[in-house]
């Protein structure tokens, strides 16, 4: 088990700041419910039932996110034919996000999201969440970056796409306002390559950063959120589907329900396998040791 610090000026948290003393399991449904509010209260099924301890989704208010020529412009999508169409089509509002908190609740499970321009964080602030999240794309967004951090909770920020310099901004930013956070490792690419994961960055993070830090995959497979786990990660966050084949972008990077359950269930036995690194003998091992060392001279047993 990771043994996390108290809240200190490195950034490292505590564990009522996130929660708990294991590694944090987000369960990214993003837009994965195509603006379905049935697929997302599926997804969150998926996610409390797999022990996941927080789902998490992506808030957009697509006139600021993007520009009217975009939107102008052609995209076949089972809402229209235009971006705008298939953007608004992905969206959810007051009276679905209602609902995802009271649904929620009722699970026993903990949901927040990324927001992607300064509207829709205020908009999230209508709601109790205990989490904030920045993502990739918006790390070096730097008024959005204040304006979260000026909440007070805890932050998680994914790193991909970004040089050191701008993590480092990102991190004075947070640390200057006394706001909780740790970093996430990512590679913004849907799906990844195995090869590009480069999980030792986990560590040039933490190192050089003095924080706490997790691990955002878009891999397909388990593998490498597996190894994620056993380099000491505080947090990991996958996307969830019902199926890979869906509609949307986000769905070949995302992890099926058995896929997910089976995610936690090891993640969970890494995390009792990794132990405290002491070096001696463990009280069950001493009757075996009497057992195959009963041959040996006593001068040579001890």
């Amino acid at each position: 088990m990771v043994v996390i610090s108290e809240q200190s000026e490195n950034g490292q948290m505590n564990d009522q700041a996130r929660g708990k003393m294991s590694i944090f399991i987000i369960a990214e449904i993003g837009i994965n419910h195509n603006g379905d509010l049935n697929t997302a209260r599926q997804l969150i099924d998926v996610a409390a039932d797999a022990g996941a301890d927080a789902v998490k989704f992506q808030k957009r208010s697509i006139d600021l996110v993007y520009d009217k020529a975009l939107l102008d412009s052609p995209r076949e999508s089972p809402w229209g034919t235009t971006q705008r169409e298939q953007k608004e089509g992905l969206e959810f509002g007051l009276d679905e996000y209602r609902e995802i908190d009271r649904y929620c609740n009722g699970k026993g499970i903990e949901w927040f999201a990324s927001a992607w321009d300064m509207e829709s964080q205020q908009f999230l602030r209508k709601f109790d969440c205990k989490y904030n999240k920045i993502a990739s794309a918006m790390i070096v967004y730097k008024d959005l970056l204040r304006e979260v951090a000026s909440e007070g909770k805890y932050t998680f920020i994914s790193t991909g796409m970004t040089m050191d310099g701008d993590i480092g901004k990102a991190v004075e930013i947070f640390r200057e306002a006394n706001c909780p956070f740790e970093l996430m490792h990512c590679v913004s690419t849907y799906p990844m390559e195995d090869t590009d994961a480069n999980l030792n960055c986990i560590k040039t993070l933490r190192n050089r950063h003095h924080c706490d830090v997790g691990y955002s995959g878009h891999e397909v497979g388990l593998a490498v959120s597996y190894a994620a786990a056993a380099l000491g990660i505080t947090s990991l966050e996958r996307h969830i589907t019902l199926d890979r084949a869906m509609y949307g972008s986000d769905q070949a990077a995302s992890v099926e329900p058995v896929g997910f359950r089976q995610l936690v269930g090891a993640v969970r036995k890494i995390e009792k396998a990794m132990g405290d690194g002491i070096i001696g003998v463990h009280e069950k091992e001493i009757p075996i040791a009497k057992k195959l060392r009963a041959h040996l001279p006593m001068k040579a047993n001890g």
